[in-house]
């Protein structure tokens, strides 16, 4: 099967799955976006219009990471996007750890096949998914790499609705991903164009932000 064929099951899993959040909400809504991207953007979960349409970022907070994409010269077609929760959460309170875990294995299939050179962390669920001892007012803006993967965390975009001021730290943020993926493309070369990456020495391998100066874009 191909890429696209593999993802397109996950997707067709993740409409047909039963969870604690499924009764409450309209629709499943799975990733979606660009199978051979080199950056997946992780979000928290689908709100009210993700909720009624069945794709990821369409309703305000879309439209604000649309500009933001637009900003550094992509657009969504260039990504894949998707959540650590697939369904919406009732009036869009946070979801709990145990709702997370029940989604967990739909979000490892995504990365495992779409095996991306950068994840893009956007707001603080996500960040605690991979990074749980991080907190985003501290660390956003700063890369991280754990074993051959670089996470990125941002605030979430739906930030700005709330607190307008936070634009500024989004678009600086946004405003590396670009050199941030050069480099990270750079240290994880594709031979012969395949989908594999090499594994990085004990030496470029750490999982302290202080240290990562490598992936430190001014």
């Amino acid at each position: 099967m191909t890429k696209q064929e593999l993802l397109t099951q996950i997707s067709n899993d993740i409409r047909e799955h039963t969870c604690s959040l499924r009764a409450g909400c309209t629709q499943a809504v799975p990733g979606d976006g660009n199978p051979d991207s080199d950056i997946v953007f992780i979000g928290e979960g689908p709100g009210k219009v993700e909720d009624e349409v069945g794709k990821p970022f369409v309703g305000p907070a879309g439209r604000v990471l649309d500009g933001l994409l637009a900003g550094i010269g992509l657009q969504r077609s260039d990504i894949y996007i998707t959540n650590v929760v697939k369904c919406r959460p009732p009036a869009n309170r946070d979801p709990s750890p145990s709702e997370v875990a029940e989604h967990a294995e739909f979000l490892k299939r995504e990365l495992e096949l779409l095996k991306p050179k950068l994840i893009v962390l956007l707001g603080r669920h996500a960040l605690h998914w991979f990074l749980p001892n991080d907190q985003i007012g501290q660390v956003h803006g700063h890369a991280k790499r754990q074993g051959d993967q670089v996470f990125f965390p941002i605030y979430h975009p739906a930030a700005v609705l709330h607190n307008p001021p936070l634009m500024n730290d989004l678009q600086n943020d946004f405003a590396k991903i670009p050199a941030l993926l050069k480099k990270t493309v750079e240290l994880l070369p594709e031979p012969g164009g395949s989908q594999s990456r090499r594994p990085l020495a004990a030496a470029e391998t750490n999982t302290n932000i202080a240290q990562t100066n490598l992936f430190e874009i001014k």
